[in-house]
């Protein structure tokens, strides 16, 4: 066991933190959500990682965007995110994807990938992601926040979470109307990020066939069954 993951164990065992380095997860969207979580499994020791992302940092990422600095304004999201990770665990196999996630790439992006990150903006390419998800037997962890209000779910190929959740819904969320904190996204990130880390070592309540809405307004949450 190297010292780097000592403080992993005994939450999880070395032969999980072992295993989680044989795995891969892609990441799509490296913004609010995305660079929290990426962040997050670079350091416990997901050992592959791609992110995915064709925006650039634009100032009013600085509020909430983990990885957007001043110099990097105008820059690839997922350029800066491969770097970062590169930065914290360089023994992790890293992968950035400056493009926006579509049809025309989807397949090569996440065919191999145990398991998918939702960290996207808007409701109608969450949607496809969870078509894609599905046609290629993948799961993926669902994230979004607006204001002080963040929800998690994990979706299996056929549960058709998000149509229960965005129901009649195709553009972006209330998040327009609320706003983005940094702290929502960071909360709502580490959320995603332990339900990745349950799916990689098959242990735990995940959040499948329900959504964890979180009110950090009032210190509320209520876990919704579908």
């Amino acid at each position: 066991m190297k010292e780097r993951y000592i403080r992993n164990i005994e939450a999880i065992s070395e032969e999980e933190n072992a295993a989680l380095f044989d795995k891969k997860v892609c990441i799509i969207g490296c913004g609010g959500l995305g660079g929290y979580i990426t962040e997050i499994l670079a350091r416990i020791g997901v050992g592959n990682l791609i992110v995915v992302d064709g925006d650039v940092f634009e100032e009013s990422n600085l509020n909430r965007q983990l990885y957007s600095k001043i110099d990097l304004l105008g820059k690839s999201k997922a350029e800066a995110s491969y770097k970062r990770i590169l930065e914290i665990n360089p023994e992790v196999k890293a992968k950035y994807i400056y493009d926006f996630f579509d049809e025309g790439n989807y397949s090569e992006i996440i065919n191999d990938s145990d398991v998918v990150v939702d960290a996207l903006d808007n409701i109608k390419t969450k949607k496809f992601l969870q078509k894609v998800c599905e046609e290629l037997g993948k799961p993926f962890v669902h994230g979004a926040i607006a204001g002080w209000y963040g929800q998690v779910a994990t979706v299996f190929p056929g549960d058709r979470t998000l149509d229960k959740i965005y129901k009649g819904k195709e553009e972006k969320g209330v998040e327009k109307i609320l706003g983005n904190l940094p702290f929502t996204a960071s909360h709502t990130a580490s959320q995603q990020s332990a339900e990745v880390i349950k799916l990689l070592i098959k242990r735990g309540d995940l959040l499948r066939k329900k959504v964890l809405f979180m009110d950090l307004l009032n210190n509320e949450s209520e876990i919704i069954n579908l």
